[in-house]
């Protein structure tokens, strides 16, 4: 009696928990749809004033100007434009807070939103609204939604730094690789996710949990564990557990309604990308061997090739006074060319501006603490090596701009992971094959977020989270926030 009365409340308390998980999400689902309609409301009434209060000359003024017809028209429309974003995953919660991805989302549920409206005036005649309306109402729609989601985020994540729409996760299998999620996953408050801790049946005295967490109890007692810490989510290591564990831990979690996510046992290695592929009825996951695929690597090239050529043309007067500068302030080459890695592991030279004295390595030998300083960071703030000039052209970042022909030759990217050297491989560990998939960058989120002040496992996470989340949308970002970072020089050295 006492355990089926045990077990009605391990139920009770579960579904108890399931309900506060729904309604916390079904508010953030509502907050979230009243924030896109109001933005696209205002971005049809934006497109208004422009098309027909702004006064410019050239859009012919007629009769369907009318501001109550719009009115009228745009309360259509909105319902419309968030029908298309929810068709486009705008609101699944996996799609939610995804940076510059949801973005893109954005847009394309956009143009398809306006394409829809384009169809529907062809059938209807007698409805005549001003082309160039339609126009700005796709641009300022998307900027609108796109700025009110941006905030819509910046508020979330207060919120969650309070404490606020946080999901308490719990690690299946304290092994090697529970131990590693962990390890990427706690202290990232803005993630939402919070790690209670471990579950195991055969805990290795190897491992030790990391610091704050431990082994919350066994997997045969996974509900009592779920329900005593109030776990909303759980994570699950395919290399922790036996096949029939699994299935057995697998059926308690959905009866118990809980979410559940599958490590790869190899995330390290998943950054490119996958492909789930069915050989003989069993689902297959094959590597990607880079990371940018199809539409992805052409509207990358293209940028690459319109931004590094009118930059060169436009900093050549630039780039002459800099060069004749480091002739004159130290012997030695202009150009200093630097052996990093490329896509595929294919090693290039590096075009940089010389920023050293010629003998540099000889000065770096010769003093032991500063030898030691610059193996932990491949970095010296207070650096003697570097002239007059170099100092100067490194602080406002000038000393790059010779990259901008590797760009052309196709070696590098305007955006990108940090290039590094072969003997910096050793930094990234099993991260390392993931560099060779992209061009490395003349920026990146390493140089908006920092630069040298950052540390070297932050910048190894820096370049992973670029590479998983690669867009055209992200290369924008990072190249409109690169400017502010420069003229600040801040962790330049």
């Amino acid at each position: 009696m006492t355990t089926q009365a045990n077990a009605v409340n391990v139920a009770n308390s579960l579904s108890s928990t399931t309900t506060e998980r729904w309604l916390k999400q079904a508010a953030l689902l509502a907050a979230l749809i009243t924030v896109d309609l109001v933005m696209v409301l205002v971005g049809f009434r934006l497109a208004y004033a422009v098309r027909f209060e702004a006064g410019i000359t050239w859009f012919y003024q007629d009769e369907f100007s009318r501001l109550d017809f719009y009115q009228q028209f745009v309360f259509f429309l909105a319902p419309t434009w968030v029908i298309v974003f929810v068709i486009f995953g705008l609101y699944d919660l996996k799609n939610i807070f995804s940076g510059t991805r949801e973005y893109a989302q954005i847009f394309n549920a956009g143009t398809t939103s306006i394409m829809l409206l384009i169809v529907f005036t062809f059938f209807e005649p007698d409805l005549i609204i001003a082309r160039a309306w339609v126009l700005f109402a796709w641009i300022f729609v998307f900027l609108s939604v796109s700025m009110g989601r941006f905030l819509f985020r910046r508020l979330v994540h207060q919120l969650r730094a309070r404490g606020h729409f946080i999901n308490n996760v719990l690690i299946i299998g304290v092994n090697e690789e529970g131990q590693a999620i962990a390890h990427q996953l706690i202290g990232n408050i803005r993630s939402g996710v919070h790690i209670v801790g471990f579950v195991d049946d055969n805990i290795k005295s190897e491992f030790e949990p990391v610091t704050g967490l431990s082994v919350l109890g066994s997997i045969d007692n996974i509900t009592s564990v779920v329900k005593k810490y109030n776990i909303q989510e759980v994570i699950v290591t395919s290399t922790g557990l036996t096949r029939p564990k699994s299935f057995s831990l697998m059926q308690a979690l959905h009866g118990a309604n809980i979410p559940v996510k599958l490590s790869s046992g190899l995330y390290e290695l998943l950054t490119t990308g996958v492909q789930v592929q069915e050989v003989g009825n069993v689902p297959l996951l094959s590597v990607n061997k880079v990371r940018l695929t199809g539409s992805d690597i052409i509207m990358k090239r293209m940028l690459d090739l319109a931004a590094a050529g009118a930059a060169i043309l436009l900093s050549a007067p630039i780039m002459l006074i800099i060069a004749l500068a480091v002739k004159l302030d130290s012997p030695g080459p202009i150009i200093y060319r630097r052996r990093v890695v490329g896509v595929g592991g294919k090693q290039f030279d590096a075009f940089k501006f010389r920023t050293m004295a010629i003998d540099a390595d000889a000065r770096l030998a010769q003093d032991a603490e500063l030898r030691k300083q610059f193996q932990q960071n491949f970095k010296l703030k207070d650096d003697p090596r570097v002239t007059r000039t170099g100092r100067f052209i490194r602080r406002t970042s000038l000393d790059e701009l010779p990259q901008l022909f590797n760009v052309l030759l196709g070696q590098m990217s305007l955006v990108g992971p940090r290039m590094i050297t072969v003997q910096e491989l050793a930094y990234y560990g099993k991260l390392s094959m993931n560099l060779s998939t992209v061009k490395p960058g003349i920026t990146g989120l390493w140089q908006v977020s920092g630069r040298s002040d950052v540390s070297y496992n932050e910048r190894v996470r820096l370049d992973m989270h670029y590479i998983r989340n690669y867009n055209i949308w992200l290369d924008l970002y990072i190249l409109w926030q690169t400017v502010p970072a420069v003229l600040k020089s801040r962790g330049a050295y």
